[in-house]
C-alpha cells in the first residue's frame, strides 16, 4: 500500500507541555534564530557523493549576517552539548543547509572544531508540539536517547547518526557480509515500536540504521529521525511502517527470512522492553500524559477515524472514551502492553 500525505499543520506548544519541558531540562533561554536563518542571499542545490540531489540547499549569507549567525549558532551548539552558554573561540560555523521538502522546513547547521577539523551537525526547526511529543515518547519508550532544546517558536535537535533507510535498503541488502536475519528482526521490532506509540510516516527516508560491529557479527538498530507525524493522521496504516511502498524491500526481507512464530517472538520482546521502560520512567511518563492527553495535536475528523481503526484492529471498544489524539496514544500503549502481559499467563 502506498500512502500519500498532505503537509500537516503546526500546533503551538501548550502551557502544560512547556511546564513538562521545563521540569525535565528541555528549555533554555537561547537566541531566537529560526527567522534569522531565512536571511540568506542565495541557495545552492546540495548533492551527495554520487551526484544525487539531496533535496537540501546550501545557504549563502552576506558577511555581516553570517557573523551574527555564527555567534548565535555556536552559543546554541554549546548549550545543546554542554548546557553552558559560553562560546569557545575554536568553534566555527562551517555551513547552513535548508530543506523545503520536510514538514518542519528544517535548517541543518554544521559546526566545526578549528583545532582538528572535526564537525558536528544540529537542526533548527519550528517548535511544533506534536513533534516535541514524538521526541519525548522516543526518549522514554525506545532504546534511544534524544537530545533537544526548545524556546519560543524554535526547536533545536541533535543530529541522529546512521545510514539513511533508503540508502541502507539500496546499498546494504545485497552485500554478502550483511546479516539479513538480524536486519529483519530489527525492522519487526521497529515496526512494533512505531505502532505502539503511534509514530507515523516511517517511510525509508525518515529513519536511519545504526550499524555497530560486534565481536563476531554486526548489530543493527533502526532509529526514527522524523517525528512530525506523531499521532496526527487518522489511518492506522500510517503508524505501521510495513505499509509504505518505500519499505516493500524490507517487508519482503522479513517474510523471506522470518516465519510467523519468530515475528511474534520479536514483537513480544519489544513490548516487554517497552513495558520495562514505562515502569522505569513512570513518573516522567505520567507528567507527559498530563500534557499530551488534553492537548490539541490533530483534527476531530482524524481522531474519530483513528479511534474506530484502533477498536477494529484490537477487536475491542476500549478506545471509545478517547476524545483526543493524546488519549488514543496513552490507551494504545496501555492496551498493547496489557495484552502482551495477559498472553503470558
Amino acid at each position: 500500500m502506498d500512502i500519500e500525505l498532505k503537509k500537516k499543520q503546526y500546533f503551538q506548544v501548550s502551557n502544560g507541555l512547556w511546564d513538562y519541558l521545563g521540569q525535565y531540562g528541555r528549555t533554555f533561554d537561547f537566541p531566537s534564530i529560526y527567522e534569522d536563518l531565512h536571511r540568506f542571499s542565495q541557495l545552492f542545490p546540495l548533492f551527495d557523493r554520487e551526484g544525487n540531489d539531496t533535496l537540501w540547499k546550501s545557504c549563502r549569507y552576506d558577511d555581516s549576517i553570517r557573523e551574527g549567525l555564527k555567534q548565535k549558532l555556536t552559543k546554541i551548539y554549546s548549550l545543546l552539548k554542554t548546557g553552558d552558554h559560553r562560546v569557545v573561540d575554536h568553534l566555527d560555523l562551517q555551513r547552513v543547509d535548508y530543506c523545503e521538502f520536510g514538514n518542519s522546513r528544517p535548517f541543518r547547521i554544521r559546526i566545526v572544531n578549528l583545532y582538528n577539523d572535526n564537525y558536528d551537525n544540529f537542526y533548527v526547526k519550528v517548535a511544533d508540539s506534536s513533534r516535541i511529543y514524538g521526541l519525548e515518547l522516543e526518549h522514554i519508550l525506545s532504546p534511544n536517547r534524544i537530545n533537544y532544546l526548545a524556546n519560543g517558536n524554535t526547536l533545536i535537535e541533535e543530529h541522529i547518526a546512521g545510514v539513511p533507510g533508503d540508502n541502507f535498503i539500496r546499498d546494504y541488502f545485497d552485500r554478502e557480509e550483511t546479516n539479513r536475519v538480524r536486519i529483519a528482526k530489527e525492522f519487526v521490532k521497529f515496526n512494533e515500536r512505531c505502532f505502539i506509540r503511534l509514530l507515523g510516516d516511517m517511510r525509508s527516508y525518515n529513519y536511519v540504521v545504526d550499524i555497530t560491529p560486534d565481536f563476531e557479527e554486526v548489530q543493527y538498530r533502526v532509529r526514527a529521525i522524523d517525528f512530525d507525524q506523531q499521532s496526527y493522521e487518522g489511518r492506522k496504516e500510517m503508524y505501521l511502517p510495513q505499509f509504505f511502498e518505500e519499505n516493500k524491500p524490507v517487508v519482503d526481507l522479513c517474510t523471506s527470512h522470518l516465519n510467523y512464530q519468530t515475528m511474534n517472538q520479536y514483537r513480544d520482546e519489544e513490548r516487554t522492553l517497552i513495558s520495562r521502560r514505562v515502569h522505569a520512567s513512570s513518573r516522567r511518563l505520567n507528567f507527559l500524559w498530563d500534557a499530551l492527553v488534553p492537548d490539541e495535536i490533530s483534527t476531530q475528523e482524524k481522531i474519530i477515524e483513528l479511534r474506530d481503526d484502533l477498536n477494529n484492529y484490537h477487536s475491542t471498544d476500549v478506545f471509545n472514551h478517547c476524545e483526543t489524539m493524546g488519549a488514543l496514544v496513552k490507551q494504545n500503549v496501555e492496551f498493547s502492553l496489557a495484552q502482551t502481559a495477559s498472553e503470558r499467563f
